[in-house]
């Protein structure tokens, strides 16, 4: 009787996808490169990057027998090129966690940001990056005349708050963001 196949682990796709984004500016990254990024095992990583290579956003470089980031997966990851000194984005962070800790403090915000953590290539040190993406978990604040949110108020909110230059990319706060290597903000 054969072994079972190993099960695919329990990751949420948009994860992966940030790792693929992630890998923009390298040349080439490997197994262990992405088990620790999505604090997953080697094991684990090594079958998340088989179904990336069976579906064409990865295949093995030919020079040091690492993995590379295919035009497909570069595409459907929806990466960029990297166009900002990591100092540029770094400072832009600085700012947001300013901005997020004047918001908490002011009681007028329709919004409470009770999480907020960056990730993306900015982690990694190199000197070209692309925006930095930073999950943001908002808390309506109770109105005495009803609720004053809605989804369109909250976009609204995280456009304000991402400032401007397009350093940064803030979106809904997911699980999976505190999962991955990231920076913490709140």
């Amino acid at each position: 009787m054969p072994a079972p196949a190993p099960s695919m682990p329990a990751i949420p796709v948009e994860e992966v996808m940030s790792f693929l984004r992630q890998t923009r500016s390298a040349l080439t990254w490997s197994e262990q490169e992405i088990a620790d990024s999505l604090r997953i095992s080697r094991s684990e990583a090594g079958r998340v990057v088989e179904l990336l290579a069976l579906q064409g956003y990865v295949k093995r470089s030919s020079v040091d027998n690492n993995w590379i980031t295919t035009i497909d997966g570069e595409a459907v990851s929806g990466s960029k090129p990297p166009r900002f000194g990591r100092e540029r984005v770094e400072k832009a962070l600085i700012d947001l966690k300013d901005r997020i800790t004047t918001v908490n403090r002011d009681r007028r915000p329709a919004f409470h940001i009770a999480d907020a953590v960056a990730f993306g290539d900015f982690l990694l040190g190199i000197r070209r990056v692309q925006s930095a993406e930073v999950g943001v978990r908002l808390v309506a604040r109770a109105r005495a005349n009803g609720p004053s949110h809605s989804a369109h108020g909250e976009s609204e909110f995280l456009r304000l708050m991402r400032g401007k230059g397009g350093l940064l990319r803030l979106q809904s706060y997911q699980p999976w963001m505190s999962s991955r290597s990231h920076r913490r903000l709140v």
